[in-house]
């Protein structure tokens, strides 16, 4: 199924799981030491109206005997910003380099700086390799930073439910019930949020994620993964016709209490 202006395809409502059980993809070796391995680790921290980001990116090479004079641990670089939750805009920022390859690398710290100012909601990635892509940076404090953004847009429902706050309203009463991806547009009553909308193929402005939450269920604890919309709108048919809560599917609970992370 086809939508109007738009050239990818949009996948029909799901009722069941659509993974492929019969493709399992590629396998790791028993016991098999790996060639490289790099890890990156991103936690978020509140600060009264702020949000202090932590990333530190890791390059290793585990196969490395002692002794050997080749080093094991290659990377080793730190990346610290801070995010006004009000709009997302970074008002300061910090990078430091532990473990790098040349004495020259660490020259390259101070230009970090240049995250200030830059807002880590719509167009982010693009303004970060703008400003630090390819000769203008450093090629990993750039995919740290790029990394950040969406670890941030994460950090916003976990700050809002550790803090007991609502992330979205609840539909006007009386409100229709979405029937599908076709027609919903004038039923979908809840706006969403400006950093989860298009985020995703489940918040797309046709996508299940708007549904769900004019269907009244709202993220938070329970169920999870939240409910298929296809579910939730057969859990809400059922209310409507005021049959016994046994009769409905599991959805019926997304209105008060199951739950999903934003994204």
């Amino acid at each position: 199924m086809a939508v109007p202006g738009q050239d990818r395809p949009v996948a029909e409502p799901v009722d069941a799981d659509p993974r492929n059980p019969e493709s399992p993809g590629p396998t790791v070796p028993e016991d098999e030491v790996p060639t490289h391995r790099r890890t990156i680790e991103v936690e978020v921290f509140e600060d009264g109206d702020d949000l202090v980001v932590v990333g530190r990116l890791q390059d290793a090479r585990p196969w490395v005997p002692a002794g050997s004079g080749w080093p094991v641990q290659v990377h080793d670089m730190e990346l610290a910003v801070t995010v006004r939750r009000s709009d997302l805009v970074i008002t300061d920022a910090r990078a430091r380099m532990d473990r790098f390859p040349h004495a020259e690398c660490v020259a390259i710290e101070p230009a970090f700086r240049g995250l200030v100012g830059l807002s880590v909601a719509r167009g982010y990635s693009r303004a970060v390799q703008e400003r630090f892509g390819r000769t203008l940076g450093c090629t990993h404090l750039e995919l740290l930073a790029r990394t950040i953004g969406p670890v941030v847009v994460q950090a916003i429902p976990s700050s809002a439910f550790r803090r007991g706050e609502a992330l979205h309203d609840d539909p006007p009463e009386g409100a229709a019930i979405p029937q599908g991806r076709s027609g919903t547009a004038a039923a979908r009553t809840v706006p969403i949020q400006p950093w989860l909308a298009g985020s995703c193929h489940i918040w797309a402005a046709d996508g299940p994620g708007p549904d769900k939450l004019a269907l009244g269920w709202r993220p938070g604890r329970g169920q999870y993964p939240a409910p298929s919309a296809v579910e939730l709108r057969r859990s809400a048919a059922a209310r409507d016709a005021g049959l016994p809560a046994d009769d409905a599917t599991s959805g019926d609970r997304a209105g008060e209490q199951s739950g999903n992370q934003a994204g």
